[in-house]
């Protein structure tokens, strides 16, 4: 359960850009990874991120009405317009008490669904789960596609990796496609040494 959390806080949210940002590349010293961050996303702060964070408790807490301890250290979350949104953020895996990874993700995935559904009344939803390569790395791959009864239609892409007893994701979020393209190969252009 405690993997969902970051997911879904990313994915139950709504956003508006505030300004516009040349491209920014960024380096995480726990990871050895670099990812250049595109033009006209803007940081969310700290105090925003954690609102949207508590939506997404609540969410998973009213949908299975269990208590959620948010392990998840956010490396970043960057923005561009509602819903179009690239978060990365790493919380401790250990097999000996979390079990298999592999298992873990596919548990994950299905509760994601599961929670998609019982959120969003009307809605038509398709996923799909797969293992991609990014810098040579195998990342655990959960697309969702969400059509809603007004046209829009929603994309949401969760990327995850054991890095030993730490799970490293990534979450892109996006409603314009454009938008989705750049985040997409933000991520898969970027580096891990």
């Amino acid at each position: 359960m405690k993997h969902l959390i970051t997911i879904l806080l990313l994915q139950l949210s709504l956003y508006s850009c505030f300004g516009q940002t040349k491209a920014k590349t960024i380096y995480n010293e726990d990871f050895k990874w670099t990812i250049t961050i595109p033009e006209n996303f803007i940081n969310v702060s700290p105090q925003d991120w954690e609102k949207v964070q508590n939506r997404g408790i609540e969410a998973i807490e009213e949908t299975y009405g269990e208590q959620v301890i948010n392990q998840a250290k956010t490396i970043f979350v960057y923005k561009n317009a509602d819903f179009n949104m690239i978060e990365s953020n790493y919380q401790p895996f250990d097999v000996e008490v979390d079990g298999d990874y592999l298992e873990s993700c596919q548990g994950v995935n299905e509760i994601i669904y599961d929670i998609f559904k019982a959120q969003m009344s009307n809605i038509k939803i398709d996923s799909i789960s797969s293992v991609e390569k990014i810098s040579n790395l195998d990342f655990q791959t959960f697309k969702v596609e969400i059509n809603f009864p007004n046209g829009i239609v929603m994309h949401s892409i969760l990327y995850s990796r054991l890095f030993i007893n730490r799970e490293f994701s990534v979450n892109i979020t996006y409603i314009d496609p454009e938008e989705g393209k750049k985040m997409i190969e933000a991520w898969t252009e970027s580096k891990f040494e």
